[in-house]
């Protein structure tokens, strides 16, 4: 078994904390993405997870072991960086071969010329080799064995990492990023070639970005992270559908979903610009609550619908098999954003001000403090809704 349990972690620099308590429990085989902006602190809790930094409090089991002061490379975790990593005066074969000389041979067998008349090298030497060649054959990288990592492209270097990696066969695969230095086309392909090594392999992934569409795309879970603290951890359509902290909603999604304030009132409606939406039943009356609408929740408007926003047409974005438009709706600070169909631009060409719907038990409710107020089932955002976020 290779789960992994984190309990109460806390890390600080000095006076500044950079984790705050977090507790996570991550199944055996699972692919679970640390989700948030730069500085929220994944990297480094990833780091504490293989044993490159030390953690402030807390503690971390790695299958049934407690690893709290265990040594990186006794830990039996492998590690993917974001820049790779790579050493450039070695081969690709002799990058990818590194770590398993480095656990396999004594220090003595390691020595240039000395090294190979110790008893067992060759066999060990040659063991090494074959399962170099053999990593490099499913990862596509085979005939790259006698470059240098200069002389290859950037994807071809990240399946080095990967590679030398996998060699070990670890009990976990931790990855910091491993895409961000990529062009967006690679990035589309790596991500699918990282969710097949994980179906293949079947071992426990813990994967750190702060694009949500590698998250969404490639997690069974997903641990959305800010300043420190751990907001939700979740299935990526529950963190989409059915998000537990306004930062979480607003985190997810592109466009961004809107966020529109009212007031309950004492009929247990939300009012909101002109119209009033039936979501705050049982709130006090007067409470000041935030409604949140995902763009592609809005379509055009017709005469005598009960939930239509009317706002002057701000900006047009045409994105090929959507429009974003922009409105500016009356009492709100920021513009409301819907993501509507192309169809509808010979409608809204021209158009000055124009009025969209939209379906209230769709929306969210959230306090003023943020919280999510739940008033009805949460099954609100169909599953198939997740692939808006990265189309």
């Amino acid at each position: 078994m290779s789960g992994i349990v984190i309990d109460n972690l806390r890390k600080s620099f000095g006076p500044t904390s950079v984790l705050s308590d977090i507790s996570l429990e991550i199944a055996d085989g699972e692919f679970l993405t640390l989700l948030g902006p730069s500085g929220c602190g994944k990297s480094t809790l990833l780091r504490i997870l293989a044993g490159l930094e030390v953690q402030s409090g807390g503690s971390i089991a790695i299958g049934d072991r407690v690893v709290d002061g265990v040594r990186p490379k006794r830990r039996d975790v492998a590690m993917v960086f974001q820049s790779y990593a790579l050493y450039p005066h070695m081969t690709i074969a002799q990058n990818m071969a590194l770590p398993l000389r480095m656990r396999r041979l004594s220090a003595w067998q390691r020595l240039p010329l000395l090294g190979r008349f110790m008893p067992r090298t060759t066999a060990r030497v040659a063991e090494i080799e074959r399962d170099v060649t053999r990593t490099a054959k499913a990862l596509g990288i085979g005939h790259l064995l006698a470059r240098k990592p200069g002389q290859l492209s950037g994807g071809q270097r990240q399946r080095v990492a990967v590679g030398r990696a996998m060699v070990r066969d670890p009990a976990v695969f931790l990855m910091d990023e491993p895409l961000s230095n990529l062009d967006a086309k690679l990035r589309v392909q790596m991500r699918a070639e990282i969710k097949e090594l994980h179906n293949r392999l079947g071992t426990t992934f813990v994967y750190v970005t702060h694009d949500q569409a590698e998250a969404m795309t490639l997690s069974d879970r997903v641990a959305v992270m800010l300043d420190g603290e751990l907001l939700q951890v979740a299935p990526p359509h529950d963190i989409y559908a059915d998000p537990d902290d306004r930062r979480v909603a607003e985190f997810i999604g592109l466009p961004k979903i809107n966020m529109l304030e009212g007031v309950v009132r004492e009929d247990g409606r939300v009012a909101v610009a002109t119209i009033a939406v039936p979501i705050g039943e049982g709130l006090p009356v007067g409470a000041v609550v935030t409604i949140g609408i995902r763009p592609e929740m809005f379509d055009l408007a017709t005469p005598g619908d009960s939930f239509s926003l009317s706002g002057t047409v701000r900006l047009v974005e045409h994105m090929g098999s959507d429009l974003f438009v922009h409105l500016d709706i009356g009492g709100q600070r920021e513009p409301l954003v819907a993501r509507l169909d192309a169809s509808r631009a010979p409608a809204i060409a021209g158009a000055h001000s124009l009025s969209v719907r939209f379906d209230p038990k769709r929306a969210l409710l959230f306090a003023a403090d943020g919280k999510r107020l739940r008033q009805r089932s949460n099954s609100s955002v169909p599953a198939g809704a997740v692939r808006e976020i990265v189309s």
